[in-house]
């Protein structure tokens, strides 16, 4: 059985304004396409067909105008569900505990982008007994991003957006949990930036010894700043380039 999956799109997007003052991050154009249909067709081209979408602020109606119950993608339904505020992607997961139903999930931010298929590890995830899988990828700039230290081919420790980082491996906003990340959440306190950390849930798992990884192929990116969002678009629109001729597919 596929894992559920669950995509979490809510947030201020604080850091794109003035974009963001009337609109939702993860609603804003990707080249041909709202970004928020690249997570979803992330999901679907890995066989998951069960969708819980996270959202908040005063835009979240518009995803259900937008999405509808997915058919655009070959669903027969999305779910969803409301965060209130900005109190980090740990609590905006922890919204999926009733979709969950014990079952496995697949995480995916609203605003990451993948040039490649992600079914392989969704299945080697599947096969995994227990614990949780992340995805890793060399970039530039780690410091913007919780950092991945590898040692003997296990993940030993992860650091949330390091001054110094010690690799140069983000941990991207894909993330595979069991049932046992609810647990893990609900003891969480807040960090210094008011938020329950994904980070510190990844590193619960790292100490139980229940974490494995894998290098993500393909390009990869964020759409944060003006900076990735530009930088998504033009990935997008290289992808879609066929023999010369662009095409708006997915």
């Amino acid at each position: 059985m596929a894992p559920r999956g669950v995509i979490l799109a809510g947030g201020l997007g604080k850091r794109l304004e003035p974009l963001t003052r009337i609109t939702n991050k993860h609603l804003l154009p990707v080249y041909c396409k709202p970004m928020i249909y690249y997570p979803i067709q992330t999901l679907v081209d890995a066989g998951i067909r069960d969708i819980l979408i996270v959202t908040g602020g005063n835009n979240a109606g518009d995803f259900l105008r937008l999405l509808g119950n997915g058919a655009e993608f070959g669903l027969k339904h999305i779910n969803y569900t409301y965060q209130r505020g900005e109190g980090g992607i740990a609590e905006a997961l922890d919204l999926a505990k009733h979709f969950a139903q014990g079952e496995k999930i697949v995480v995916i931010l609203g605003d990451n982008l993948v040039g490649k298929s992600i079914k392989k590890y969704v299945d080697e995830f599947t096969r995994q007994p227990c614990g949780a899988k992340i995805l890793l990828k060399k970039v530039r700039d780690p410091q913007r991003f919780g950092v991945a230290e590898v040692k003997g081919g296990r993940v030993i420790n992860i650091a949330e957006k390091p001054k110094r980082p010690k690799s140069d491996l983000a941990v991207t906003g894909i993330y595979m949990y069991d049932h046992k990340v609810f647990e893990i959440i609900k003891p969480l306190k807040p960090s210094r930036r008011g938020e329950l950390e994904i980070t510190d849930v990844n590193n619960e798992y790292i100490k139980r010894g229940e974490m494995t990884f894998d290098i993500l192929d393909g390009w990869w990116t964020d759409c944060g700043t003006f900076d990735s969002l530009l930088r998504a678009g033009k990935l997008v629109e290289g992808a879609l380039c066929k023999g010369g001729k662009k095409t708006c597919e997915y």
